[in-house]
């Protein structure tokens, strides 16, 4: 990319997290992110250099091995021109949104991270012509704490995600729970799979966007009054999936159009796109848990019609949902048991502060960062070092809960596919596609005591607010147990 030919007004807002913006080019498939702070907060051009190379080498080095060569894309760094940073800010100030806008973009330091466009095909180049659809999915944690520190029974019965919605809705977040169980969708079950992306798409939150040709089309909005509109989808959808116009209009219309969307969706997450294979492969058993949660809608529609079994078929190992759960399960010992290491590893920083380079907790992210990380090990000996990895390993897996999977999307002839591109079928269509996964810069190490003192926030209300309504029937369902494995391995 050459840097003196930029013109901002070819590039436009694209969203931005608590740390980074984002913005796209309108005919490039790439973003720049930039970092931005509080107003008065100020940082070197050094600082704002060796901030975005640990955020480039973690996603190079570590998320890499986890998640595979095609579905993680770590980006570089690049240096802007000053003036062509600060027009760029003007522009697209206005389109930020209010709540977002307490801290400033960086426009001092002139450097900025250069990324794929995620949004778009990362494969296959042939497709760029047509038209991309989008969806990105935040999965959040697909599993029940396993733990023996976890203190609450109810975190053995329901998901971290259901239990936070009733906390979320009392705080005025969101109007209403989410259907959504991130444990429907990483069962494997299909037809798990597709009630938990119903749900999704009726209450898309954070979770859930859709974008056409780089353009959000579909996703709830910072403001919680926006109401998802199923007709407007479909509209937007149709040419993707009747290009025959064989369906004309009203509720089965759209109706159909959501079910092929559906069906889309799981076929790509369960595909397995990364052609790298696995050295080093390390399979540990953890404990027993269980693959469903007892809040879970899709399992209580299955007690209404007298049903007591739930299926569950597995994830295939090479698919991008197998790899993140995997990355998730890292947090083997729960929050509770986790804080009692965190507060040995912070006393021994208060008495040498000076080994806090040392124990690489602020980086460098590199290999030898990786390879503490494959220490499976749940033996305490007391050590700082043990506490350490166990800090280190829960920061990975708190990321992978919170890391977003994009599906990109293009039509495709029948005479342009090979078995060397992916495609999924439809009634009518057919598409290839690219699956990605981004937002995983590492969760910070001062994040722990928050993360500690939510939990107990989540599970106390659970308790006291929702629990207590529920009909007692429901927890005695579903007793018996699975396997949980842990598989860690490189690419």
């Amino acid at each position: 990319m050459e840097v003196e030919k930029m013109d901002e007004n070819e590039w436009k807002y694209h969203g931005e997290g608590n740390q980074s913006l984002v913005v796209s080019h309108c005919q490039r498939c790439v973003v720049l992110r930039f970092l931005k702070f509080p107003p008065n907060q100020n940082k070197t051009p050094e600082e704002i250099l060796h901030h975005l190379q640990n955020i480039v080498d973690f996603g190079k080095h570590v998320m890499k091995q986890f998640f595979g060569e095609n579905y993680v894309h770590h980006g570089e760094i690049i240096q802007l021109p000053l003036d062509f940073v600060r027009q760029l800010c003007l522009k697209i100030q206005p389109e930020r949104p209010e709540c977002r806008c307490d801290k400033d973009m960086d426009t001092l330091s002139g450097y900025a991270m250069c990324l794929p466009n995620l949004t778009r095909l990362q494969t296959f180049r042939f497709a760029e012509h047509r038209p991309i659809l989008c969806i990105e999915i935040k999965p959040k944690c697909g599993f029940i704490p396993f733990s023996s520190h976890v203190s609450q029974e109810i975190k053995h019965k329901v998901c971290r995600y259901c239990m936070h919605q009733h906390l979320k809705v009392a705080n005025g977040k969101w109007k209403r729970p989410s259907k959504y169980c991130p444990l429907d969708l990483f069962s494997g079950n299909k037809q798990r799979m597709h009630f938990a992306l119903k749900s999704l798409l009726q209450e898309a939150q954070n979770n859930l966007k859709i974008f056409k040709n780089g353009e959000l089309i579909y996703g709830c909005k910072d403001d919680q009054d926006s109401v998802s509109d199923w007709n407007e989808l479909a509209r937007h959808l149709k040419p993707f999936f009747f290009p025959s116009n064989g369906l004309v209009s009203g509720p089965h219309c759209t109706r159909t159009i959501v079910k092929e969307l559906i069906h889309v969706i799981t076929m790509a997450l369960l595909s397995s796109t990364d052609t790298c294979r696995a050295g080093d492969m390390k399979t540990v058993p953890i404990s027993q848990g269980r693959s469903y949660c007892e809040a879970s809608a899709f399992n209580k529609e299955l007690v209404r019609n007298g049903k007591h079994k739930l299926e569950s078929s597995g994830l295939p190992r090479g698919c991008l949902l197998y790899k993140t759960l995997q990355a998730q399960m890292l947090d083997m010992l729960d929050i509770e048991g986790l804080y009692p290491l965190y507060s040995r590893v912070e006393q021994y920083l208060e008495e040498f502060p000076e080994e806090r380079s040392t124990l690489q907790i602020d980086g460098p992210y590199n290999e030898a960062f990786y390879e503490k990380l494959l220490d499976l090990s749940l033996e305490d000996d007391g050590t700082v070092a043990f506490a350490l990895t166990k800090v280190q390993q829960y920061r990975i897996a708190m990321t992978a809960k919170d890391c977003s999977i994009m599906i990109a999307l293009s039509p495709c002839l029948q005479d342009e596919c090979s078995e060397h591109r992916p495609v999924v079928l439809t009634s009518k269509s057919r598409f290839t596609f690219s699956v990605s996964v981004l937002d995983l810069d590492l969760k910070p190490y001062e994040s722990i005591p928050h993360q500690y003192k939510l939990d107990g926030e989540i599970v106390n209300y659970y308790l006291k607010n929702v629990q207590a309504k529920e009909d007692p029937v429901m927890s005695n369902l579903f007793k018996e147990n699975e396997d949980c494995t842990l598989v860690l391995h490189k690419v």
